[in-house]
C-alpha cells in the first residue's frame, strides 16, 4: 500500500529515532478512561468502533504521522463519545446520507447550539451511518487553537484550523471536509432566532469553484433547542476573548449538560457548480444562496414534520 494513502489497518507506529518530539503525547490516565469508554459505547450502541476507525485512509507524513495531527488510536476515544451521543443520547435521525458521493465533497450546514455537538453528530453519522463510512474532516474556528486542552484534543481527532490552505490540501487528498459557513454567528443564536440562517461566508464556494469538489448541503434540526440561550453576554464575550458568552438559565437550574433533544439530519442531493473561484463578491454570493436556500428548505419540511423537540 503506498505509504501516502493507507488505512489505519496497515499503520504502525513510526520509529521516532531523531524526532523526540515528534509524537503525539501520552496520558496514561486518559488512555485508560479511553480505552474503557471504548469498550462501553461497542457495547451499548453495538458499533465496531475500532473497525470504523481501521478503515480510515490516512495520509502520513515523511516520519509517518498525519501533518494536521490526526491520531487514529486517540480518535476511537473521540468515535465512543460520539456514538454514544449520536445514537443513545440524541438518538438522531438521519435522511439521506447516501447521497454522500465518494470521493472529495464539501458538507456544508447549519449551525447552532452553542457548543459545536452538531459538528460531532454530523462526524458520527458519516462514520457509523454511511456505506462506505467517510471520515470526516472539520474546519474549526481559528481562536480555539488558543484553548487550553481543545486545541490539543481537536487535532488529534483530526479536525483542522479553518485556513484555506489546510482545507486545499485536505481536498487534494480525496477528503470530506464539515464546513459550517454561518461561523460563530452561527453556533452563537439566541432562542428567539433559532433555525433563522445567518449571513454565509463566500470562502466555501471559492474553495469549491477552485477544486472543483460537489457540495452536500446537510440541515441540522434538534441542535437549536440543546442550550437555549437568551442573550449574548458581550462584556464579558470580550473580556474573555470569545466571540460571544450566551446566558443560559439551565445552568442556573444546575442543568450544565445539553438537553436531550431529539437530532434530525438531513443530507441533500450534491451540489455542483461551475465558475472562476476569483469571480466578483456578488457573481460568488449568488452561488452561496443556491446552498443556504436548499439548506433552509430542508430545515422547514423538517420542522414542519418534527412533531416534539424531544421525540
Amino acid at each position: 500500500m503506498p505509504e501516502s494513502n493507507r488505512s489505519l489497518a496497515a499503520y504502525e507506529a513510526p520509529s521516532l529515532e531523531g524526532f523526540e518530539g515528534a509524537a503525539p503525547p501520552t496520558f496514561p490516565g486518559l488512555e485508560a478512561f479511553g480505552e474503557a469508554l471504548v469498550k462501553v459505547a461497542t457495547s451499548v450502541t453495538g458499533e465496531d468502533i475500532e473497525g470504523r476507525i481501521r478503515d480510515i485512509v490516512v495520509h502520513p507524513n515523511a516520519i509517518g504521522w498525519d501533518p494536521f495531527g490526526f491520531d487514529p488510536r486517540f480518535a476511537r476515544y473521540a468515535l465512543a463519545v460520539a456514538a454514544l451521543l449520536h445514537r443513545r443520547y440524541f438518538r438522531t435521525v438521519v435522511h439521506g446520507i447516501e447521497k454522500l458521493p465518494e470521493g472529495r465533497v464539501l458538507v456544508i450546514a447549519n449551525h447552532s447550539g452553542q457548543i459545536p455537538l452538531d459538528g460531532v453528530i454530523i462526524g458520527a453519522a458519516m462514520l457509523l451511518d454511511a456505506k462506505p463510512p467517510r471520515f470526516p474532516r472539520s474546519m474549526v474556528e481559528k481562536w480555539t487553537a488558543e484553548l487550553p486542552f481543545v486545541s490539543t484534543v481537536f487535532p488529534r481527532c483530526g479536525q483542522v484550523v479553518g485556513a484555506p490552505d489546510n482545507a486545499r490540501r485536505l481536498l487534494q487528498q480525496e477528503e470530506a471536509l464539515i464546513v459550517f459557513p454561518e461561523g460563530a454567528k452561527g453556533i452563537s443564536k439566541t432562542y428567539d432566532r433559532r433555525y433563522q440562517l445567518s449571513e454565509f461566508g463566500l470562502g466555501f464556494m471559492r474553495l469549491a469553484l477552485e477544486t472543483k469538489t460537489p457540495i452536500v448541503p446537510v440541515a441540522v434540526i434538534g441542535a437549536e433547542e440543546q442550550y437555549p440561550s437568551v442573550a449574548n453576554v458581550k462584556p464579558v464575550a470580550d473580556l474573555l476573548g470569545m466571540p460571544s458568552f450566551p446566558f443560559l438559565p439551565q445552568l442556573l437550574l444546575g442543568m450544565p449538560f445539553p438537553l436531550p433533544t431529539k437530532y434530525r439530519l438531513y443530507f441533500g442531493s450534491p451540489m455542483t457548480f461551475d465558475g472562476d473561484a476569483d469571480d466578483d463578491d456578488a457573481v460568488v454570493e449568488a452561488k452561496v444562496w443556491a446552498v443556504k436556500t436548499e439548506i433552509a428548505s430542508m430545515l422547514k419540511r423538517g420542522l414542519d414534520e418534527r412533531e416534539s423537540v424531544f421525540f
